[in-house]
């Protein structure tokens, strides 16, 4: 017989369809942090920034999205959930048309900023609203895992739609698209979303607000850096003044009843757990894009827009990855099938550690593998960490797994970044300062020289990043294969347990 309970718990074709409106603008948020790669030539013609400008163009909306994802987070929880992502889908909307129109440097620096405020907004809202729209495990484990793909797939596309747009049109139009995607949202969500909250979320600690942009910002600027530059004395600073503030942050958390993150998130099994190896997953994924963009342009010879569209080609794995994940889930216990998703990226690395000079086929391929298992392995533990955290807290565990994914791809092209630049410089030892220091720098003085000259010093680059490509590779895979190790130690008998903790359903019925 049908049990009633469990049956009304089940999702039907209002939420799925309200679900569907809220990929919106999780792709929009994710499509942002690249759409800008084909822009900024005609940018910078029209413009005119500063090479410093330039950089803060690029990196603004990461910088805002990353520092206030735990602020919106915890907002979200106090204010309403489908609040939050209104007042950010205007934001960003309005946002996108000042940069779209944008006459200076500054007016475009600003108008990222709003839109990284915006979408830290959109993020932990939406993926916050799916864990209370689905009730039901099974559910919410399809739903998440499309999430994850959705989220993955949107940076890729980024680039390319850019691309496209920018062969028809002006510059401004790549900020354009979001516009009409944020208008049907706030005409949609307000039908379909029911607003959930914290039906007693206590005092909003305003100090914490200064306290998590402290502790998150200079971390991930000194991330950044050192992934451009190398270990220098100042990045090094910002590491440590970072992780200063966020000893202050998480001391604060601990002895605070009204804490910004509440205490209860952390005693739920498998939530600390999730965020960590969630770090882990984001580590190789950004880590392992650090080359693959690179040796398509610079290694193959690609155009940019030729590159863009061959990097689509594993999104067509990852379609299948998290759904097939969360089957796997429902059937076994989730720590082996999260391993297995470690061991099937480690896969993937191996892959990209046996890449030649001219092997397209199998970067691709390894990189498809590799972008498979780390979709399983963040689907899954985004929702192990969702669903052990109380329902009326999903706001802030929401931010918290976005914001150590943002901390995890920083320090993926860090560590990976630096140790690939170290075996490339060595390689290149006494080759001309300029070629030495990147594979662009090293294009460029091959083009400068010209002739056959030019030709040996663009071969033994390449064939140096190739090197310090596999040597990365191969440190990930060790990386990996660790993880998949620490989340059998960790998850094992965690199993696809129900959430422990949950809003009554007379508080949920007051929400909507």
């Amino acid at each position: 017989m049908t049990n009633p309970a469990a049956t009304a718990r089940l999702a039907g074709r209002r939420e799925w369809t309200a679900f569907t409106v809220l990929l919106l603008p999780l792709l929009l948020v994710s499509m942002d942090v690249s759409v800008l790669y084909f822009a900024i030539p005609a940018i910078t013609e029209q413009l005119d920034p500063s090479a410093t400008q330039q950089l803060w163009i690029f990196d603004s909306y990461a910088f805002a999205l990353s520092g206030l994802l735990i602020t919106m987070g915890s907002l979200g929880d106090r204010i309403g959930r489908r609040r939050l992502l209104l007042t950010g889908a205007a934001a960003f909307g309005l946002a996108s048309v000042g940069a779209a129109y944008a006459t200076s440097a500054e007016m475009l620096i600003a108008a990222r900023v709003l839109l990284g405020i915006g979408g830290a907004t959109l993020m932990p809202s939406t993926l916050a609203l799916v864990r209370n729209l689905f009730r039901d495990d099974k559910q919410r484990g399809k739903a998440i895992a499309i999430w994850s793909g959705a989220m993955t797939g949107g940076i890729a596309l980024g680039s390319v739609l850019s691309g496209v747009m920018l062969n028809h049109f002006w510059w401004g139009s790549v900020f354009l698209i979001n516009v009409p995607a944020m208008l049907l949202l706030l005409v949609l969500v307000p039908v379909l979303v029911p607003e959930f909250k914290d039906p007693a979320p206590g005092r909003f600690d305003l100090l914490s607000v200064p306290l998590s942009m402290a502790a998150v910002l200079p971390v991930v600027y000194g991330l950044k850096e050192i992934a451009a530059e190398g270990f220098e004395p100042l990045y090094l600073g910002c590491l440590a003044v970072g992780l200063a503030f966020g000893y202050a942050f998480v001391r604060r958390q601990r002895t605070r009843d009204d804490a910004m993150v509440a205490r209860a998130l952390f005693r739920a099994r498998g939530f600390g757990a999730g965020i960590g190896l969630n770090t882990l997953a984001a580590f190789a994924m950004l880590g392992s894009a650090y080359f693959t963009t690179q040796y398509l342009q610079s290694v193959l010879g690609m155009g940019t827009l030729e590159a863009a569209l061959w990097s689509l080609a594993p999104s067509v794995v990852i379609g299948a990855a998290a759904p097939v994940s969360a089957a796997l889930a429902q059937k076994a216990d989730r720590a082996y099938v999260i391993a297995g998703g470690f061991v099937l990226a480690a896969a993937g690395f191996a892959l990209i550690g046996l890449v030649g000079t001219d092997s397209l086929w199998l970067l691709l391929a390894g990189a498809g593998v590799l972008a498979s298992g780390i979709v399983t392995v963040m689907s899954l533990v985004s929702d192990m960490a969702l669903g052990a955290a109380p329902a009326e807290k999903a706001g802030s565990a929401a931010s918290l797994l976005e914001t150590g994914t943002e901390f995890g791809g920083a320090l993926g092209m860090a560590v990976l970044g630096s140790l690939g630049t170290a075996v490339y410089r060595d390689d290149l030892a006494g080759a001309e300062p300029a070629a030495r220091e990147t594979l662009g720098g090293a294009v460029a003085t091959a083009h400068r020289i010209g002739g056959e000259a030019g030709e040996q010093v663009l071969t033994l680059a390449r064939e140096a990043f190739v090197h310090g490509m596999q040597y990365a590779a191969w440190g990930g895979t060790a990386l990996l294969l660790g993880a998949a190790v620490l989340a059998v130690a960790l998850l094992r008998g965690t199993g696809a347990a129900p959430a422990p903790a949950a809003v009554p359903r007379e508080h949920e019925a007051a929400y909507s």
